[in-house]
């Protein structure tokens, strides 16, 4: 199994991809190590987060232990830059197909974000590994999730902008991949955090088993 492969398989396997947005790249270093604990091996870590590429360098010399990307990237070089750094995923807010052939030609994950149909099966066919469904909320939530998959069962759609505890179940019942999770997962104090962690976690595996 190549890296890619592994990344991509990691994804799935978790099913919660932990959207961390922080005012500082201490306080997204210590989501990411309250998360960890509170078993979401998993970080996104945004391009809003001041010196975050310096960080993602960090997290991937000094927590091995964690999946980590960059999130909110908007041209081939900040993708660019990112990997070079050691990130092994690359999120966008919309479809750049230009940012999907650099991931492809680095054999990098990367997840595209999407709104409309067209838009999802662009990226789809674009190469996207995931579609990042964003923002799901403002067009239905997991009912919307659920009408993209009748036409479009291939797609692994990860829905994000609107996913909380109490309607993450709900995603995967309707079909997706994953689901992204920003301050209802990644907010307030480690305590909460891990907590929260947790609960996302069960709430993902309860919902697979049904």
């Amino acid at each position: 199994m190549s890296d890619k492969d592994a990344v991509v398989a990691r994804i799935r396997e978790v099913g919660v991809l932990p959207v961390v947005r922080a005012a500082s790249a201490d306080g997204a270093l210590r989501a990411t190590d309250a998360l960890l604990a509170g078993g979401l091996p998993l970080a996104e870590i945004t391009l809003t987060v001041p010196g975050a590429i310096a960080l993602i360098g960090r997290l991937a010399r000094e927590r091995s232990e964690v999946l980590v990307g960059a999130g909110s990237v908007t041209d081939a070089g900040a993708a660019r830059a990112c990997v070079e750094a050691g990130a092994r995923f690359i999120v966008c807010p919309a479809l750049d197909l230009e940012i999907v052939a650099y991931c492809r030609s680095q054999h990098v994950t990367v997840l595209p974000g999407a709104l409309t149909p067209t838009e999802v099966v662009a990226a789809w066919n674009g190469g996207a590994d995931f579609v990042k469904v964003f923002p799901v909320g403002a067009l239905g939530g997991p009912a919307y999730i659920r009408s993209l998959k009748a036409p479009l069962p291939q797609a692994e759609l990860v829905p994000t902008g609107g996913v909380t505890r109490s309607n993450v179940a709900d995603y995967i019942a309707a079909g997706a991949a994953a689901v992204g999770a920003g301050a209802d997962l990644t907010a307030g104090s480690a305590e909460q955090v891990s907590a929260a962690a947790r609960a996302y976690v069960e709430a993902v595996r309860a919902a697979r088993k049904a």
